[in-house]
């Protein structure tokens, strides 16, 4: 073979090997071309932010401070119903608990009827239910001395020892003030010497060991203990009921979103219908909770309007 000859050989070659190259690149295979300019921007996905917690403050309680646990319980089986996070809030003065509730930092709150009438006057505090105990939804002031005591009136505690709860309680300390007003008398010039107890279980306790001749305590309190654990109101005795008030309610910031209202209320109201709830409320002696009215609590401002103007006229003597 000549020279000739080898040189078209491996031209033939050549060309065979280039076209098996391009025909093995499929159309597929070749990259893609990416126009930069009409590309959309991409899209910066907004995080909502974390729902705020509900929280629901305990000042008021109609079980004694070892029931504590049944308001946790029941506060928990607000969240699970609402499905949300529900925060606890405790707080043993009634004032703390209003502060609270004035400045928005709790949504709602268990509270007395006193702190109520106040809060209500004050910056517009809403009822939301109370509960319904012993089939009413009132309650009572008891005014409480040892069992040997030879005390049998409100009138033969003068010059004794006496513990009221919370300055702004109603069973506890408005209307004592309100039966001494009514006497032209006032806590300073009828007793020797007077406490404040921040609770009820507290002042039954006082009376029970002698630390006080009497007490001002809240009907619910005391009647609660007598049938779960009656060490201490075994060894006290009642001399005095109040005419009936109504019950300590749950009430809510003026400013709760109406439709988180709606729904809070109807956790409540539907509790007893509900396996788990009606448990909890046994414990706490709740037979259930119900709608009420603010006029339930006029009787409270009538007492509060009547110490007012007793304390007016002596201040302007």
């Amino acid at each position: 073979m000549n020279s000739l000859d080898r040189g078209r050989i491996f031209i033939s070659i050549l060309i065979i090997l280039g076209l098996t190259i391009i025909a093995g690149c499929s159309r597929e295979d070749q990259p893609r071309e990416i126009n930069l300019e009409n590309r959309e921007p991409s899209k910066t996905v907004q995080r909502q932010p974390a729902e705020k917690p509900l929280r629901i403050a305990v000042g008021g309680m109609i079980t004694p401070r070892e029931g504590f646990i049944y308001y946790r319980r029941i506060v928990n089986y607000i969240g699970e119903k609402l499905n949300r996070n529900v925060e606890l809030v405790d707080r043993e003065s009634y004032g703390e608990v209003n502060e609270l509730l004035k400045k928005g930092e709790v949504d709602a709150a268990f509270v007395c009827g006193g702190p109520y009438v106040e809060g209500h006057e004050e910056f517009g505090l809403e009822l939301l239910v109370a509960p319904v105990v012993y089939g009413e939804t009132r309650y009572y002031s008891y005014i409480i001395v040892n069992k040997d005591s030879q005390i049998s009136t409100f009138k033969e505690l003068h010059g004794k020892r006496f513990a009221f709860t919370d300055p702004m309680s109603n069973s506890g300390k408005l209307f004592p003030t309100y039966m001494l007003a009514r006497m032209n008398e006032t806590p300073e010039t009828f007793f020797n010497k007077y406490i404040f107890t921040n609770t009820h279980d507290k002042a039954i306790k006082a009376v029970a060991q002698g630390i006080v001749d009497g007490a001002a305590v809240d009907s619910l309190i005391w009647e609660y203990s007598n049938r779960t654990d009656p060490v201490f109101t075994s060894k006290t005795r009642i001399i005095k009921k109040s005419p009936p008030y109504g019950i300590p309610p749950v009430v809510v910031h003026p400013g709760l979103d109406k439709n988180l209202k709606e729904a809070l209320s109807d956790v409540f109201l539907n509790a007893h219908n509900d396996e788990k709830g009606k448990k909890i409320l046994e414990k706490m002696m709740i037979d259930r909770f119900a709608l009420i009215n603010d006029s339930a609590y006029d009787s409270i401002r009538e007492m509060k309007a009547w110490v007012a103007r007793q304390e007016s006229g002596k201040k302007s003597k």
